[in-house]
């Protein structure tokens, strides 16, 4: 086995020579927060609107369990089409570049988004409403396929070795960044209108001020450069020419376990932002306002601690902290719904902000060792659809089976079972991956850990 490069050697007149300038190192992270931010407002302004007023403005004729199960099936949809827009945007993104998908996928996800805040609801157009918004929903789904990875790999291949961990991570604030101004303009909607006003019109405009977003964040990245690794890929000529079929040649397996390593993030965000603010609501009891107010305060803490863990990770490497973060969360599966419901306030922060935590040790590093498992030549595809899938697997599935569950058995331990069940699948595929923080990430052939094993 080889030494690996150590982190603080640069190689004169080499592509990690341009990794050098703090303040280009700055701006192009900004970017890539901003613009996931933004893309990330406008997949879950929905799925709050999907636990909060979709079941009744697009599907009042059904049972309350039904319709948020639907509203729910509506917001898992565009995991499906996320799929989709990561096999098609990574393959332009390692043929074209990372900033054009960059631009293309916000300026999608903007459309749709502000779209759905014009849609008529089902009492207008009858069934043709929730087809319309299944039909947006896809095309969001799309867009972020194809965003998520460009704006990783834009902050991680421009990142000196040893900060790539942070600088990773800083993309991953996007998440609860973009939850939180979704919450907390429904939070200052449902404070200024009335319940009936809410589900008549107010909800409108979640969605339709997600424009100023977009407007935001495509002047914000219009001023950024290529990276410094798709260059090298350019400069030799060794641009797959269907990356896809070239990924799952040679990195099938990353793929796979990537996605099922990264299953429990997705499970536990969503248990956070959709399904306990479901769960909270029309179980025990508590106010939309409450909710949204439990969510922010979680998704606030998540500011922070996704950068401090992603930073661990550049000294401690990226699957010890993983480790600590899917255990954590397998660990408070069960306490976080005891505190629940007990129905006191206070301990509903606590739990909240504890399961917060763990999904912040889990999610900080994950972006970044999802991107060192792939040859800089096929990272815009792998890494993105190993992303998704874990989305796919996660994300879509929890709200509809946690309300599934729930309504099947009344009790809200088959919910902490379904998380803990995710985080022990997460830890298998964790375990069999290998350590990803060394390594050259400009080799256009190997990954970085390839290159480390050799």
């Amino acid at each position: 086995m080889t030494s690996p490069v150590p982190p603080s050697t640069v190689l004169p007149g080499t592509v990690r020579e341009q990794r050098l300038d703090q303040k280009k190192m700055n701006k192009i992270a900004f970017a890539s927060v901003i613009g996931t931010t933004v893309e990330w407002y406008d997949l879950f302004v929905f799925g709050t609107a999907s636990a909060l007023v979709f079941n009744k403005i697009f599907f009042p004729s059904f049972d309350p369990i039904v319709g948020t199960m639907l509203a729910f099936g509506t917001f898992a949809s565009a995991y499906v089409a996320r799929m989709v827009g990561a096999i098609v945007f990574g393959h332009f993104g390692d043929r074209l570049g990372r900033k054009s998908m960059l631009l293309v996928s916000l300026l999608t996800m903007g459309a749709a988004t502000f779209a759905i805040g014009l849609l008529p609801d089902y009492g207008a157009i009858g069934v043709m409403a929730p087809l319309l918004l299944l039909l947006l929903r896809v095309i969001q789904g799309l867009a972020l396929g194809g965003e998520w990875g460009g704006a990783v790999l834009m902050t991680v291949e421009h990142a000196p070795a040893n900060r790539r961990g942070f600088f990773g991570s800083l993309v991953q604030v996007g998440v609860p960044a973009g939850t939180l101004i979704a919450n907390v303009a429904f939070l200052i909607v449902a404070s200024a209108v009335s319940e009936d006003a809410l589900h008549s019109w107010g909800w409108r405009i979640p969605f339709l001020a997600s424009v100023l977003l977009v407007a935001v964040g495509i002047y914000i990245r219009l001023n950024i450069e290529e990276t410094p690794s798709f260059q090298a890929v350019k400069e030799q000529g060794a641009k797959a020419k269907i990356p896809f079929a070239a990924l799952m040649a040679k990195y099938w397996k990353q793929v796979i376990l990537g996605g099922v390593a990264t299953l429990s993030t997705g499970s536990t965000f969503t248990l956070l932002v959709a399904s306990g603010v479901s769960y909270g609501k029309k179980t025990l009891g508590h106010s939309e306002t409450l909710m949204l107010w439990v969510v922010l305060a979680a998704c606030a803490l998540g500011l922070f601690l996704i950068p401090f863990f992603g930073r661990l990770s550049d000294k401690y490497g990226r699957k010890p902290i993983i480790y600590a973060g899917v255990a954590a969360e397998a660990v408070l599966a069960f306490p976080m719904f005891w505190l629940m419901d007990t129905k006191s306030v206070a301990l509903l922060f606590v739990a909240y902000l504890a399961m917060m935590t763990a999904f912040c040790a889990n999610y900080g590093p994950i972006a970044t060792f999802l991107a060192e498992l792939f040859g800089s030549k096929v990272r815009y595809s792998g890494l993105s659809v190993a992303y998704m899938l874990s989305g796919l697997l996660g994300s879509a599935a929890t709200p509809f089976i946690t309300t599934w569950l729930l309504g099947l058995t009344g009790q809200s331990s088959s919910i902490a079972w379904y998380i803990l069940a995710a985080a022990g699948l997460s830890l298998v595929a964790l375990f069999i991956l290998g350590e990803t923080r060394y390594g050259n990430i400009d080799a256009v052939d190997e990954a970085p850990a390839a290159k480390q094993e050799a």
